[in-house]
């Protein structure tokens, strides 16, 4: 599992693994994402489960996976996305008391890897930004949360009623 060692933190511009209100078609895709874009597509993160939150998920480590989008930030907006979504996942700086999220390095693979499709011809695992439930928040998704069967996270909103932000 790769992680970011913080003696040596990740150089260039990575892309960001999401899998909640900022997939395509949710609430915070549009506010934060469009425009800001270069490329989308899917991918898993392999060696996660995801848990269901308060109107978004939460991924951690563990046996399962995570189905989500791929994201390239468009030239010259890399470091205005970073700071957005720092803020959006209230994450103040590796291991602080009061992050929601850390954002971690993790191999993304394409859709198919690890199963009987293994993805597409050419596709391969990249290191990308994560952001994952911080420490206090795991210990409690462990003892008393809910784990989303499957990986995969839709809106829990009734047809055509308000977004959750």
């Amino acid at each position: 599992m790769s992680t970011l060692d913080p003696a040596s933190p990740p150089t260039g511009e990575l892309p960001f693994f999401v899998y909640g209100t900022l997939l395509p078609g949710e609430p915070n895709h549009d506010l934060f994402l469009r425009g800001r874009t270069s490329g989308e597509r899917a991918a898993v993160l392999p060696r996660a489960l995801l848990y269901d939150g308060p109107g978004y998920p939460y991924a951690i480590d563990g046996h399962g996976r995570v189905h989500g989008t791929l994201l390239t930030a468009a030239p010259g907006v890399y470091e205005e996305l970073l700071g957005l979504l720092d803020d959006l996942e209230e994450y103040l700086g590796p291991g602080h008391p009061r992050n929601l999220y850390e954002r971690v390095v993790r191999e993304i693979e394409p859709p198919g890897e690890g199963q009987a499709g293994k993805g597409q011809p050419g596709e391969r695992t990249v290191r990308a930004w994560v952001y994952l439930a911080a420490a206090a928040v795991t210990r409690s998704l462990r003892t008393g949360g809910s784990v989303i069967d499957g990986g995969r996270w839709v809106t829990r909103r009734p047809p055509g009623g308000p977004r959750t932000p």
